[in-house]
């Protein structure tokens, strides 16, 4: 199949696996990447999988899936173990704003980082997000996902010395414009050091976590002595 050319060296370029984003691909098309996944004895993590696709796939392909409906990923194949805790929480304004925030942690768990999920907390009813600020703060990397104004990012970047990476998600009423009045709130806001991503991107989130975490680690082994310098 001459339209697929899947990229199983990307993780030990950049550290970072190729993921498979599902959505206008044809079920020919992600049985394809599948069956050469398989045959690598490769694990995948597909992004933006609806059921109906999912169906679609061969009996042998279906039965190897982790789905998850809420944030449409899915895991193929075998998982890696977790080999990091407490170093991020995915933390969401609100309940509808779940499904990308599941996203950024489905992505962060294949890569084998264990994050913790915080729903519910936006700033419309401060309480709820300063009943757990302590906790949050507790986490070098904190994914903020919020739509509407986006206002969760700018308060938890006024109250967290964390690594500050910005979801904007499409959810709101007509003024919210699909997300952008929470990209541009998000990109406007005056507390200093945010990262942005794209509207919806909780795997591009997740990916920027991964890359911080990764060069942590690292860092760590230069400064411990790992690595002559």
């Amino acid at each position: 199949m001459t339209e697929v050319v899947f990229d199983f060296d990307r993780a030990g370029r950049i550290g970072l696996d190729e993921a498979v984003f599902c959505a206008g691909k044809s079920p020919a098309q992600l049985a394809f990447i599948l069956d050469q996944a398989q045959a690598r004895k490769a694990g995948l993590l597909l992004t933006r999988l609806d059921e109906t696709l999912a169906r679609e796939l061969p009996e042998r392909h279906r039965a190897a899936l982790d789905c998850c409906p809420v944030s449409r990923t899915a895991f193929f194949g075998p998982l890696r173990p977790v080999a990091v805790r407490g170093a991020v929480a995915v933390v969401a304004a609100g309940t509808t704003d779940a499904p990308v925030a599941r996203e950024a942690a489905r992505t962060l768990r294949h890569a084998g980082v264990e994050a913790t999920l915080i729903v519910d907390v936006g700033v419309a009813g401060l309480w709820r997000l300063m009943e757990r600020i302590e906790e949050i703060r507790n986490f070098p990397v904190v994914i903020a996902v919020a739509g509407m104004d986006a206002a969760l990012a700018s308060v938890l970047g006024g109250l967290t010395a964390s690594t500050l990476i910005c979801v904007p998600t499409s959810i709101g009423y007509g003024a919210a414009e699909g997300g952008r009045t929470a990209l541009n709130a998000m990109l406007a806001s005056c507390a200093p050091g945010l990262v942005v991503t794209n509207i919806d991107s909780g795997y591009g989130a997740a990916s920027a976590a991964l890359r911080v975490i990764g060069q942590a680690r690292r860092l760590a082994g230069i400064v411990g002595g790992d690595r002559a310098g």
